[in-house]
């Protein structure tokens, strides 16, 4: 259930996925549809994880959502790179400053959830 207090990584996620949507949008303009639909991809899919990771039934379930939402940062910092690297590309840099703080905030968070006694708990359990 969510809640209507505000959660930074939330609205830092899904401000995110408008700025990747924009971007392959000009991707799309210039007929760069491969790396736009990768891109695309990997590049929303982040905030999702995130979103879902807010509703799940215990912490395991959130810890490895936001896992999934960490890889998918990486992978779309992989795809940024590339784009900034490609001459006939639109400059990535601004989404890149923004990917590297979304990847530091959801490292804390997995870090600080595994710290938890409960999940110590639940994991040795296993």
């Amino acid at each position: 259930m969510q809640t209507n207090k505000e959660n930074i990584i939330i609205d830092i996620t899904f401000n995110f996925s408008i700025d990747i949507i924009n971007y392959c949008k000009k991707l799309e303009e210039n007929r760069q549809y491969n790396i736009g639909n990768q891109l695309f991809r990997c590049g929303t899919s982040i905030g999702v994880n995130v979103r879902e990771a807010q509703n799940t039934e215990s912490k395991i379930d959130f810890i490895h959502k936001l896992k999934i939402a960490a890889k998918e940062a990486d992978e779309t910092e992989y795809w940024l790179q590339i784009c900034n690297q490609l001459k006939d590309y639109p400059n990535t840099t601004d989404l890149l400053v923004k990917i590297e703080s979304i990847q530091k905030i959801l490292s804390k968070i997995i870090s600080s959830s595994k710290q938890s006694s409960n999940y110590q708990t639940i994991k040795s359990s296993n």
